[in-house]
């Protein structure tokens, strides 16, 4: 059967406050529907949405993939649903359930600049854990990769995030127009984040993308980033819980 999950994933360029955003997104769908069961997944290599929500990684997705790749002894290869069926019971080891919500990390790639193989396995994971929960939230890398990999195919709401610069949201426009290709999607928009000043707004392109919330820049969270707090225990005033809020608000996420 088909999974019911609302998958919402993340995208942008590096540094722009993605994971930020990710985490209140979190905190968002915690506060408001605490009777549902709600998913993070930290997707980018940089491992930063566990920092932002406080939680100890100690074992990633691909600490599971290496796991089961050594078990097949002597190169022989295990049928793929096997392979699949001991992921589905080891996945369930990696998830750290907190405050309402489960987390769990993608990791490192086994070498730099080689995103195929995990890539292909998060793809899969996506799949076997979203059937669990009724929100899941992903934390994707920077740029277009996994997005090219078709690992977030199943998105149901496409979050782009851009702060107030034409790379930005260029980048962000390159992102939706692979998205269209190649992700069923049922909603899109993006969200204009460490933006100086309301004055900047009418000079943003964001090239058709509707945009959700505009964030300004948060001394909140300049703090607890400084002081190694967590996002989800951030005022309820504070501009990116705010952005964070609005946004799902928009996308009628959450009442």
């Amino acid at each position: 059967m088909e999974s019911k999950a609302k998958i919402i994933a993340l995208a942008g360029k590096g540094g722009v406050g993605k994971t930020s955003v990710s985490a209140a997104i979190v905190r968002a769908l915690v506060k408001h529907h605490p009777d549902k069961k709600i998913l993070a997944i930290d997707a980018d290599p940089a491992v930063g949405l566990s920092t932002a929500l406080g939680i100890d990684v100690r074992l990633t997705i691909d600490d599971i993939r290496k796991e089961i790749v050594a078990s097949v002894e002597d190169g022989q290869t295990k049928a793929a649903i096997e392979l699949l069926g001991d992921a589905r019971y080891k996945l369930f080891d990696a998830l750290v359930e907190t405050d309402g919500f489960a987390f769990i990390a993608v990791g490192r790639p086994e070498s730099a600049g080689c995103y195929c193989k995990i890539n292909s396995y998060l793809k899969e994971v996506i799949s076997l854990l979203s059937g669990e929960f009724d929100y899941v939230v992903i934390d994707g890398e920077a740029g277009i990769e996994q997005i090219n990999r078709r690992v977030m195919e199943k998105v149901t709401h496409l979050l782009l995030v851009s702060d107030a610069s034409k790379k930005g949201t260029q980048v962000i426009n390159t992102i939706k127009g692979v998205a269209d290709e190649l992700v069923m999607y049922e909603k899109i928009g993006c969200i204009i984040n460490r933006l100086p000043g309301e004055e900047i707004i009418p000079y943003l392109d964001t090239h058709g993308i509707p945009v959700l919330a505009y964030i300004e820049n948060d001394p909140n969270l300049a703090i607890y980033d400084i002081e190694g707090k967590r996002i989800l225990d951030l005022p309820d005033d504070s501009r990116v819980v705010r952005g964070a809020e609005e946004a799902l608000r928009r996308l009628t996420l959450i009442d």
